[in-house]
């Protein structure tokens, strides 16, 4: 069974364009622009029918002892109504020392919630970014 979120052909900047609220939109204009700086790598829109898009940075495949496999971005972001939803794919676990310091948060397994971008400190973010990715890279090389 392949992962259902898939690329799409919604352009990135038609995504960011048509979010509501300019404090919204320019929080997840600056998240798009560090995680391209982070990335270095085109951004494309993920979705399925049931979602309604996260911007996935970079790609990997997949594969479990199951024998279930895909693909899926390495790093993304996406704007929800009540929140921002920030993918780090290793999963947050292992960063307990950065959420301390990050600021007014929420998680999940891979996600972080946070209402606005300045609620937390963006270095600290930045910072998490960066392993997030580096842990990726280790498990999966581009």
């Amino acid at each position: 069974m392949a992962n259902k979120t898939v690329p799409t052909e919604l352009k990135v900047e038609d995504y960011l364009a048509q979010i509501q609220g300019p404090t919204r939109q320019m929080d997840c204009r600056r998240i798009h622009a560090m995680m391209l700086e982070i990335v270095g790598e085109t951004p494309k829109v993920w979705g399925s029918k049931l979602s309604s898009g996260i911007v996935g940075f970079g790609a990997y495949h997949y594969k479990y002892d199951s024998g279930r496999e895909g693909d899926s971005l390495r790093l993304g972001f996406a704007n929800r109504a009540q929140s921002i939803s920030i993918y780090i794919m290793p999963g947050y676990q292992d960063f307990s020392d950065q959420l301390a310091r990050l600021g007014q948060h929420k998680i999940g397994k891979s996600c972080l919630y946070i209402k606005r971008l300045s609620d937390v400190d963006e270095a600290v973010l930045h910072e998490m970014l960066v392993e997030g990715l580096r842990q990726m890279d280790e498990k999966y090389p581009r």
